[in-house]
């Protein structure tokens, strides 16, 4: 069976595709006469801006996600030293309460009438004097290497605490043989009050 290219034409258009609307949207958009040589080289131009331009945006992007890595980084280091600083704001005024605490008790049995009273305001002073030279960083294992390590320069108040710690051995070793008077219970406990005074225990 011969098929007439007029007629195939005529049933494609009948059928709804017509040659000619597609080569005139063709025309359009490369131009009549074009050949492919013409379309692959315009399109060789299309891809070269293409990718140039995806070049940049990458480029771009990169950049976004460099700057925003350290920006986290500066911002977790704020958040970190912001959390620190809390902590040791909270720790002082917790210590400083807890120190006042104690000394309100030291004041407490010192004032009382009673002798036992008095050694135990001594003995309770000197352990927070022990606390304070292990929170100071003053090197040693007892409350006297502390004390040798230090210097009258770093602890203007030193003589006051070793004459202080001296009278509180005396009471701890002496057992009951040791008369404590309250004038010199009164004595030790004012050096410890200028050696607290001077670390901002009290």
């Amino acid at each position: 069976m011969h098929l007439d290219p007029d007629n195939a034409a005529t049933g494609y258009s009948t059928l709804g595709f017509n040659p000619d609307f597609f080569k005139g949207i063709y025309d359009i958009f490369f131009g009549e006469g074009r050949d492919y040589e013409s379309i692959l080289s315009l399109l060789g131009t299309v891809w070269s801006i293409y990718s140039v331009f995806a070049f940049i945006l990458s480029a771009i992007l990169i950049y976004g996600i460099i700057y925003s890595y350290i920006r986290f980084n500066q911002l977790a280091e704020l958040q970190v030293a912001h959390i620190l600083a809390e902590e040791k704001r909270w720790h002082q005024l917790h210590d400083a309460n807890l120190g006042n605490r104690h000394w309100q008790e030291v004041q407490s049995h010192i004032g009382s009438d009673n002798p036992n009273d008095w050694k135990l305001a001594i003995i309770e002073a000197d352990v927070m004097l022990e606390h304070m030279l292990e929170d100071a960083g003053y090197a040693g294992t007892t409350i006297a290497d502390r004390l040798r390590s230090a210097t009258n320069r770093s602890f203007a108040t030193i003589d006051d605490a070793w004459q202080a710690h001296r009278l509180r051995n005396h009471v701890a070793h002496g057992g009951s043989d040791f008369v404590l008077t309250q004038k010199a219970a009164r004595d030790a406990v004012i050096q410890y009050q200028k050696v607290f005074q001077e670390f901002g225990l009290i």
